[in-house]
Protein backbone atom coordinates (compact mmCIF):
# COMPACT_ATOMS: atom_id res chain seq x y z
CA UNK A 1 0.00 0.00 0.00
CA UNK A 2 1.39 3.40 -0.98
CA UNK A 3 2.29 5.48 2.05
CA UNK A 4 1.25 9.12 1.92
CA UNK A 5 3.95 11.35 3.45
CA UNK A 6 3.28 13.99 6.05
CA UNK A 7 3.97 17.43 4.57
CA UNK A 8 5.24 20.25 6.81
CA UNK A 9 3.16 23.42 6.52
CA UNK A 10 3.32 26.81 8.18
CA UNK A 11 0.29 28.15 10.07
CA UNK A 12 -0.48 31.44 8.32
CA UNK A 13 -3.64 32.42 10.20
CA UNK A 14 -5.67 31.35 13.24
CA UNK A 15 -9.33 32.35 13.33
CA UNK A 16 -11.30 32.24 16.57
CA UNK A 17 -14.65 30.75 15.56
CA UNK A 18 -15.97 30.32 19.13
CA UNK A 19 -14.44 30.02 22.63
CA UNK A 20 -13.57 26.36 21.95
CA UNK A 21 -13.19 26.24 18.15
CA UNK A 22 -10.45 27.68 15.94
CA UNK A 23 -9.70 27.50 12.23
CA UNK A 24 -6.04 26.98 11.36
CA UNK A 25 -5.09 28.21 7.88
CA UNK A 26 -1.83 26.87 6.47
CA UNK A 27 0.62 27.72 3.75
CA UNK A 28 -0.16 24.89 1.34
CA UNK A 29 -3.36 24.05 -0.52
CA UNK A 30 -4.24 20.34 -0.79
CA UNK A 31 -6.48 18.69 -3.43
CA UNK A 32 -9.13 17.89 -0.84
CA UNK A 33 -12.74 17.30 -1.79
CA UNK A 34 -15.64 17.80 0.65
CA UNK A 35 -15.49 15.11 3.33
CA UNK A 36 -11.80 14.28 2.92
CA UNK A 37 -9.68 14.36 6.06
CA UNK A 38 -6.02 14.57 6.96
CA UNK A 39 -3.77 13.29 9.71
CA UNK A 40 -2.44 16.33 11.54
CA UNK A 41 0.92 15.98 13.24
CA UNK A 42 1.42 18.29 16.20
CA UNK A 43 5.19 18.22 16.91
CA UNK A 44 6.05 16.57 20.19
CA UNK A 45 2.45 15.56 20.93
CA UNK A 46 0.49 13.31 18.56
CA UNK A 47 -0.97 12.78 15.10
CA UNK A 48 -4.77 13.04 14.91
CA UNK A 49 -7.43 12.98 12.16
CA UNK A 50 -9.11 16.25 11.17
CA UNK A 51 -11.51 17.11 8.35
CA UNK A 52 -10.52 19.77 5.83
CA UNK A 53 -12.76 22.83 6.22
CA UNK A 54 -11.00 24.37 3.20
CA UNK A 55 -8.27 23.07 0.95
CA UNK A 56 -5.78 24.95 3.12
CA UNK A 57 -7.48 24.84 6.53
CA UNK A 58 -8.80 22.69 9.35
CA UNK A 59 -11.38 23.74 11.93
CA UNK A 60 -10.72 22.27 15.35
CA UNK A 61 -12.57 21.97 18.66
CA UNK A 62 -10.42 21.77 21.79
CA UNK A 63 -11.33 18.43 23.35
CA UNK A 64 -8.11 16.75 24.50
CA UNK A 65 -4.32 16.79 24.82
CA UNK A 66 -3.54 16.93 21.10
CA UNK A 67 -6.03 19.70 20.30
CA UNK A 68 -4.91 21.62 23.38
CA UNK A 69 -1.35 21.49 22.06
CA UNK A 70 -2.58 22.65 18.65
CA UNK A 71 -4.40 25.58 20.28
CA UNK A 72 -1.12 26.60 21.95
CA UNK A 73 0.54 27.15 18.54
CA UNK A 74 0.85 30.54 16.85
CA UNK A 75 1.11 31.96 13.35
CA UNK A 76 4.46 30.94 11.89
CA UNK A 77 4.57 27.60 13.71
CA UNK A 78 4.73 24.37 11.71
CA UNK A 79 2.53 21.29 11.74
CA UNK A 80 2.46 18.21 9.52
CA UNK A 81 -0.42 17.38 7.16
CA UNK A 82 -0.89 13.91 5.65
CA UNK A 83 -3.70 13.89 3.14
CA UNK A 84 -6.17 14.16 1.63
CA UNK A 85 -7.35 10.80 2.97
CA UNK A 86 -10.49 8.69 2.78
CA UNK A 87 -13.49 9.22 0.59
CA UNK A 88 -15.65 12.32 0.40
CA UNK A 89 -19.26 13.29 -0.07
CA UNK A 90 -20.57 12.46 -3.54
CA UNK A 91 -23.78 14.46 -3.94
CA UNK A 92 -25.98 14.21 -6.99
CA UNK A 93 -29.09 16.21 -7.83
CA UNK A 94 -30.81 18.38 -5.23
CA UNK A 95 -28.58 18.32 -2.16
CA UNK A 96 -29.17 19.20 1.49
CA UNK A 97 -26.37 19.54 4.05
CA UNK A 98 -27.12 19.01 7.75
CA UNK A 99 -24.44 20.04 10.26
CA UNK A 100 -24.22 20.14 14.03
CA UNK A 101 -21.46 21.97 15.91
CA UNK A 102 -17.96 21.48 14.53
CA UNK A 103 -19.48 19.01 12.04
CA UNK A 104 -19.96 22.09 9.87
CA UNK A 105 -16.23 21.89 8.99
CA UNK A 106 -16.29 19.33 6.12
CA UNK A 107 -19.69 20.60 4.96
CA UNK A 108 -18.33 24.11 4.62
CA UNK A 109 -16.20 22.93 1.70
CA UNK A 110 -19.25 21.26 0.15
CA UNK A 111 -21.12 24.57 0.27
CA UNK A 112 -18.30 26.84 -0.89
CA UNK A 113 -17.73 24.61 -3.93
CA UNK A 114 -21.39 25.05 -4.88
CA UNK A 115 -22.42 21.45 -4.16
CA UNK A 116 -25.19 22.13 -1.60
CA UNK A 117 -28.53 23.73 -2.44
CA UNK A 118 -29.89 23.95 1.10
CA UNK A 119 -28.12 23.89 4.45
CA UNK A 120 -29.38 23.19 7.98
CA UNK A 121 -26.90 24.36 10.62
CA UNK A 122 -27.24 23.66 14.33
CA UNK A 123 -25.41 24.56 17.52
CA UNK A 124 -26.06 24.99 21.23
CA UNK A 125 -26.16 28.78 20.99
CA UNK A 126 -25.86 31.56 18.40
CA UNK A 127 -22.16 32.18 19.09
CA UNK A 128 -21.34 28.58 18.14
CA UNK A 129 -23.01 28.56 14.71
CA UNK A 130 -19.98 28.02 12.48
CA UNK A 131 -19.58 29.83 9.15
CA UNK A 132 -23.21 31.02 9.19
CA UNK A 133 -22.59 34.25 7.24
CA UNK A 134 -20.48 32.48 4.62
CA UNK A 135 -22.98 29.64 4.27
CA UNK A 136 -25.90 32.06 3.90
CA UNK A 137 -24.11 33.61 0.92
CA UNK A 138 -23.82 30.34 -1.00
CA UNK A 139 -26.81 28.23 0.15
CA UNK A 140 -30.36 28.54 1.38
CA UNK A 141 -29.45 28.43 5.09
CA UNK A 142 -31.66 27.59 8.05
CA UNK A 143 -30.30 27.59 11.58
CA UNK A 144 -31.33 25.90 14.82
CA UNK A 145 -30.01 26.59 18.31
CA UNK A 146 -30.68 24.60 21.46
CA UNK A 147 -31.29 27.77 23.46
CA UNK A 148 -33.24 29.67 20.80
CA UNK A 149 -30.76 32.54 20.50
CA UNK A 150 -30.82 32.31 16.69
CA UNK A 151 -33.14 30.70 14.19
CA UNK A 152 -35.29 27.75 15.19
CA UNK A 153 -35.45 27.05 18.92
CA UNK A 154 -34.70 23.35 18.90
CA UNK A 155 -32.80 20.73 16.96
CA UNK A 156 -31.73 20.35 13.32
CA UNK A 157 -33.84 17.20 13.13
CA UNK A 158 -37.00 19.28 13.53
CA UNK A 159 -35.97 21.46 10.59
CA UNK A 160 -35.12 18.34 8.59
CA UNK A 161 -38.57 16.83 9.07
CA UNK A 162 -40.15 20.12 7.95
CA UNK A 163 -37.91 20.19 4.87
CA UNK A 164 -39.33 16.90 3.51
CA UNK A 165 -36.13 14.82 3.26
CA UNK A 166 -37.59 12.53 0.59
CA UNK A 167 -37.66 15.50 -1.80
CA UNK A 168 -33.83 15.60 -1.89
CA UNK A 169 -31.54 13.40 -3.95
CA UNK A 170 -28.65 13.58 -1.46
CA UNK A 171 -28.44 14.55 2.22
CA UNK A 172 -24.90 15.09 3.53
CA UNK A 173 -24.56 14.95 7.30
CA UNK A 174 -21.83 15.64 9.85
CA UNK A 175 -22.00 16.37 13.56
CA UNK A 176 -22.34 14.63 16.92
CA UNK A 177 -23.16 10.98 16.31
CA UNK A 178 -26.32 11.13 18.43
CA UNK A 179 -27.57 13.86 16.08
CA UNK A 180 -26.56 11.90 12.98
CA UNK A 181 -28.31 8.77 14.31
CA UNK A 182 -31.49 10.83 14.72
CA UNK A 183 -31.12 12.08 11.13
CA UNK A 184 -30.75 8.49 9.90
CA UNK A 185 -33.91 7.50 11.80
CA UNK A 186 -35.81 10.25 9.96
CA UNK A 187 -34.50 9.03 6.61
CA UNK A 188 -35.48 5.46 7.46
CA UNK A 189 -38.99 6.67 8.33
CA UNK A 190 -39.09 8.51 4.99
CA UNK A 191 -38.01 5.36 3.17
CA UNK A 192 -34.74 6.79 1.86
CA UNK A 193 -31.76 5.91 4.12
CA UNK A 194 -29.57 5.47 1.04
CA UNK A 195 -29.88 9.21 0.31
CA UNK A 196 -27.98 10.04 3.50
CA UNK A 197 -24.20 10.37 3.43
CA UNK A 198 -22.78 10.41 6.96
CA UNK A 199 -19.24 11.45 7.96
CA UNK A 200 -18.05 9.26 10.85
CA UNK A 201 -15.34 10.13 13.34
CA UNK A 202 -13.37 7.28 14.90
CA UNK A 203 -10.06 6.80 16.72
CA UNK A 204 -7.30 6.31 14.14
CA UNK A 205 -3.66 5.36 14.40
CA UNK A 206 -2.46 5.21 10.79
CA UNK A 207 -5.23 6.87 8.76
CA UNK A 208 -4.45 4.78 5.67
CA UNK A 209 -6.18 1.44 6.32
CA UNK A 210 -3.29 -0.60 7.73
CA UNK A 211 -3.76 -0.82 11.52
CA UNK A 212 -7.48 -1.61 11.72
CA UNK A 213 -8.08 0.59 14.77
CA UNK A 214 -11.02 2.36 13.11
CA UNK A 215 -12.89 -0.72 11.84
CA UNK A 216 -16.60 -0.61 12.61
CA UNK A 217 -18.81 -3.46 13.76
CA UNK A 218 -20.14 -5.63 12.25
CA UNK A 219 -18.89 -5.14 8.71
CA UNK A 220 -15.23 -4.49 9.49
CA UNK A 221 -15.26 -1.47 7.19
CA UNK A 222 -12.39 0.91 7.89
CA UNK A 223 -13.49 4.47 8.58
CA UNK A 224 -10.17 5.87 7.33
CA UNK A 225 -10.09 3.96 4.05
CA UNK A 226 -13.67 2.92 3.23
CA UNK A 227 -15.03 6.13 4.80
CA UNK A 228 -15.17 8.42 6.60
CA UNK A 229 -18.37 9.00 4.57
CA UNK A 230 -20.88 6.13 4.46
CA UNK A 231 -24.40 6.01 3.07
CA UNK A 232 -27.19 5.41 5.54
CA UNK A 233 -28.15 2.00 4.20
CA UNK A 234 -24.61 0.73 4.85
CA UNK A 235 -24.51 1.71 8.54
CA UNK A 236 -28.11 0.98 9.61
CA UNK A 237 -27.16 -2.22 11.45
CA UNK A 238 -23.67 -1.15 12.56
CA UNK A 239 -22.29 0.32 15.78
CA UNK A 240 -23.25 3.77 14.44
CA UNK A 241 -24.99 5.77 17.13
CA UNK A 242 -24.27 3.16 19.83
CA UNK A 243 -20.55 3.10 20.60
CA UNK A 244 -17.04 3.87 19.41
CA UNK A 245 -13.69 2.49 20.62
CA UNK A 246 -10.80 4.10 22.48
CA UNK A 247 -7.07 3.66 21.82
CA UNK A 248 -7.07 0.28 23.61
CA UNK A 249 -10.02 -1.01 21.57
CA UNK A 250 -12.54 -0.83 24.40
CA UNK A 251 -16.07 0.17 23.53
CA UNK A 252 -17.12 3.68 24.50
CA UNK A 253 -20.88 4.30 24.63
CA UNK A 254 -22.05 7.30 22.62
Amino acid sequence: MHEIPSVPVVITDIIDESPSIKTFVFSRRFPAEPGHFCMVWIPGTDEIPMAFSAQNAITVQKVGEATEALFALSRGDKIGIKGPLGNGFSPTGRTLAVAGGVGAAPLRLLATLGMADDFILGARTAGELLFSKELADVTNLKCATDDGTHGHHGFVTELLRAADPASYDTICVCGPEVMMKAVLAILIDAGCPEKGQFSLHRYMKCGVGICGSCCIDHSGLRVCRDGPVFTGDVIINSEFGSYTRDASGRRKPI
